[in-house]
């Protein structure tokens, strides 16, 4: 990385120099957002001026991030000589005219198009041609925020994650009018802050709120079709399938009314393409007022004195002596040795890749297709896993003709393993199959449209919403193909265009079995 002490000219020459610290840095807008990249800014050792509209605001945003500062300095992150540069190097404009000699501008003010395109049109006519602009939005369009500059291609799009300062991910995003200079620069700021930036095109919800949708989107609708309640399904995300926090609780931390907000504004920007269709009962939930834990309730009571509800487990279940494997189990492959190892004897024979129970009933990994639709057989599926080996719980699920004896030795046999059991209703792709599917299904097509690379799409996700594999690498594990059946069967059950794989999809399915 190079660094320099003065821009090299006007943007689109710039080459890929991060803005030196040398340079000013400004902040517009005190707030929260604001504040927390502006002490980003000042620790990587810029001199930083914050601005907003209402001076009290931007004092009050200055004191803010001062303690904070001094936080460190006593939880010893920090040492006092640090604290005491940055303290100096901060300072609070009261005029917009102040930032003429800054290198870099990022605004963090209101998430409104006509506030933020006067805000730059403004800051145009006083920071000189080589300073770089960019906007915080998350919900905006890069490009029409700088579609009235005289000078779009200096204008990126610099996407921080709350709480700035710790969040380490920044989407650099490029409008359709910015300069390949500039988003490099932009870059390489970010990096030089610390950061791990990744790039993307200005597109909604960008990469991660684009690609995010599935996770909240098929919770919901495993919830509408009363497949399992939300404590359930959370359980079943976070214990196998690896996700830090489940949808409900999550989008109860976020608020109900900002997280519904930002599916309909994605849903609306692709001419409410169905694959990002908002929900009916997150809707009535905001409309009721519910919002979360801001709110004292949301999916979860959060008033004091109150319990969160338990997720369902099934009682204990004697678990049979002997299986049959029949055929490859794929991904859920390393169960067998889980259950080798349990105690349980298990056979390996030809087939289509399931497991034989002792009375009869095929438990199968979670394909696309229902129980109930196999009525001569007693079919009971159980949802992929991240790994099976720390998979602390599993879903199954069966018709309701299936045999009180063939569900307790499908839940016993997973009992044996030290895992808990829930059982949820028969709906296809039950609960984590049919969330990773959709997840990889989207970014795949994020990536075959431009919007980023493969790698900082799988990178964005792991650190900008904490999952625990990027969707793409876990559709690397499972396997493509397996990914696109999954969809395709989906999409035959909802024939809406929701589950549909995009024709990317379905090429990597093909690449990954040699074009058969």
């Amino acid at each position: 990385m190079t660094v320099t002490d003065a821009a090299s000219g006007p943007s689109g020459t710039s080459g890929a120099e991060a803005v030196a610290p040398s340079r000013t840095v400004a902040v517009i807008g005190a707030g929260t957002m604001g504040q927390g990249i502006a002490q980003v800014a000042l620790l990587a050792g810029h001199r930083v001026r914050l601005y907003d509209v209402a001076a009290d605001q931007a004092e009050a945003g200055a004191a803010t991030i001062l303690t904070r500062l001094e936080r460190l300095v006593e939880k010893g992150r920090l040492d006092e000589s640090t604290r005491g540069a940055a303290a100096l190097r901060l300072e609070r404009a009261t005029d917009l005219a102040e930032l003429a000699d800054s290198a870099l501008v990022v605004e963090a003010v209101v998430e409104r198009l006509s506030v933020k395109q006067e805000l730059f049109g403004a800051l145009e006519e006083i920071v000189a041609d080589d300073c770089l602009l960019a906007t915080n939005t998350s919900s905006l369009s890069v490009t029409a925020i700088a579609g009235a500059l005289r000078l779009p291609g200096r204008f990126v799009g610099l996407h921080f994650f709350n709480p700035a300062p710790l969040l380490p991910l920044v989407e650099v995003v490029s409008g359709f009018a910015t300069d390949e200079d500039a988003a490099t620069r932009a870059y390489e700021t970010a990096k030089a802050w610390g950061k791990v930036p990744v790039r993307c095109a200005d597109t909604p919800g960008f990469i991660v709120n684009r690609v995010a949708r599935p996770f909240y989107a098929e919770a919901l609708r495993v919830y509408e079709e009363r497949g399992a309640d939300p404590a359930t399904i959370d359980a079943v995300l976070r214990e196998s399938g690896g996700f830090r926090m489940g949808p409900f609780e999550l989008t109860d931390l976020i608020g109900q009314d900002v997280n519904e907000a930002v599916t309909r504004s994605v849903w609306e920007s692709f001419f409410q393409d169905p694959k990002f269709t908002p929900s009916l009962a997150q809707r009535r939930l905001v409309q009721s007022g519910r919002l979360g834990r801001k709110s004292g309730q949301g999916w979860f009571p959060y008033a004091e004195g109150t319990e969160r509800p338990e997720p369902h487990t099934a009682a204990p279940a004697k678990a049979p002596e002997a299986i049959t494997v029949r055929g490859d189990l794929g991904p859920a492959e390393p169960l067998v040795a889980l259950f080798e190892e349990a105690g349980v004897k298990v056979r390996r024979r030809g087939g289509g890749g399931y497991i034989r129970l002792p009375g009869g009933g095929r438990l199968c990994l979670a394909d696309g297709e229902t129980s109930f639709e196999f009525y001569e057989q007693e079919i009971i599926y159980f949802d992929l896993a991240l790994d099976y080996a720390a998979a602390t719980r599993i879903a199954v699920s069966t018709a309701a003709s299936t045999s009180p004896e063939s569900l307790q030795e499908a839940i016993g046999l997973f009992q044996v393993t030290g895992k808990r059991v829930s059982v949820i209703e028969d709906v296809p792709g039950m609960i984590v199959a049919r969330t990773v599917a959709m997840l990889a299904g989207v970014a795949a097509d994020a990536v075959d449209r431009g919007v980023a690379s493969a790698e900082d799409v799988d990178i964005a996700m792991k650190l900008g919403v904490n999952y625990p594999a990027g969707p793409l690498e876990w559709a690397s594990k499972v396997g493509f193909r397996r990914i696109c059946d999954l969809l395709g069967e989906l999409h035959e059950r909802y024939p809406t265009g929701r589950y549909a794989p995009s024709l990317g999809t379905v090429r990597r399915g093909f690449e990954e079995n040699g074009g058969s």
